[in-house]
């Protein structure tokens, strides 16, 4: 049977609606029951997980017509909580959501809500996961705009599928993520610029400026000095990402493991290995220490086990860098 951690865990999990926290609980209970010889219950506990875990898979819908390969578009299961930021930054985030949904009463007072986002920092640090999380709280579909497809498919003819792209942001409400969007908001005076990539940005300038939509407009970067200055004038908000803190290592860690932690860990030590690690980073570690655990038939991580998954993680970024 299940331990009382176990148990107090799932039910902890379930009530915060935190699908990755509870399917990792019961994973483990899984595993336990493995190691006590209930084999059968346990294959039926990870059958179940498995079937859950496909059915709970963000649904597509489908962008037809010239927009093909070019805006992927999905329905987000994330919710806020699986957001693991500073407080100031959850605040902005909450303060969009909370505009967007009393966004009549704005109106009625001549105001518009915040609709146009650039969000800036490193790879790994939430991001496209905050774009995620806006679409699931406000209930819309999440548009992801393949920037560097746009630029590299149709050199030539960048503007116009921008165009198209701009008409599906007014007829089709939601949120759309323009990711690496330093392809094409690099600034105009940077020497390798050309003349086409000059009239992509003069039009995406011009058709965010003219957007009066009821869709989330989201901007991603990590190369904010790309950037044409013009740019920020038009968004709404800019909302900076940074590195995990401390703390937030320790919250994001705590998240993951679950009731695959325990009772006493050397948190000193786990959250000094993570040092230049991002949220992406620490959460792969994780999960890689739970799976071995899992596999080896046991019912915790220990701090060295999660160490060891975080050195390699250092590693493979010095590799990257080097």
């Amino acid at each position: 049977m299940a331990t009382a951690e176990q148990i107090k865990s799932l039910i902890r999990s379930h009530s915060i609606a935190d699908s990755e926290q509870f399917y990792s609980v019961a994973l483990q209970v899984a595993a336990h029951e493995a190691q006590q010889g209930h084999g059968e219950l346990a294959h039926d506990i990870r059958a179940i997980i498995d079937r859950a875990q496909r059915e709970r898979k963000p649904k597509l819908i489908g962008v037809f017509g010239e927009l093909q390969g070019l805006v992927l578009s999905e329905k987000s299961n994330v919710p806020k909580m699986a957001l693991i930021t500073p407080a100031i930054l959850q605040n902005r985030i909450d303060r969009i959501i909370h505009e967007y949904r009393q966004q009549h009463r704005l109106r009625s007072h001549a105001l518009s809500p915040r609709r146009k986002i650039m969000l800036i920092g490193p790879p790994g640090t939430g991001k496209t996961l905050t774009a995620r999380v806006l679409a699931h709280e406000l209930q819309l579909s999440l548009y992801t705009v393949q920037v560097d497809k746009l630029v590299t498919r149709f050199m030539g003819e960048t503007s116009a599928k921008l165009r198209q792209i701009f008409d599906l942001i007014q007829q089709e409400n939601g949120v759309y993520l323009f990711d690496e969007f330093d392809a094409i908001g690099g600034a105009r005076t940077l020497d390798n610029d050309v003349g086409e990539m000059r009239r992509v940005l003069n039009s995406f300038l011009q058709f965010i400026e003219q957007d009066v939509s009821n869709s989330l407009i989201v901007a991603a970067t990590n190369s904010p000095k790309l950037l044409d200055r013009a740019l920020f004038r038009r968004f709404d908000d800019v909302l900076y990402f940074e590195l995990p803190s401390p703390e937030d290592r320790k919250r994001l860690i705590e998240k993951l493991l679950a009731a695959f932690q325990p009772l006493k860990f050397a948190w000193k030590e786990v959250i000094a290995e993570c040092d230049g690690l991002s949220h992406a980073e620490i959460d792969q570690a994780c999960k890689d220490a739970i799976k071995l655990a899992v596999l080896d038939d046991l019912e915790i991580v220990s701090a060295g086990l999660l160490k060891q998954m975080l050195r390699e993680r250092q590693e493979a970024k010095k590799g990257l860098k080097g």
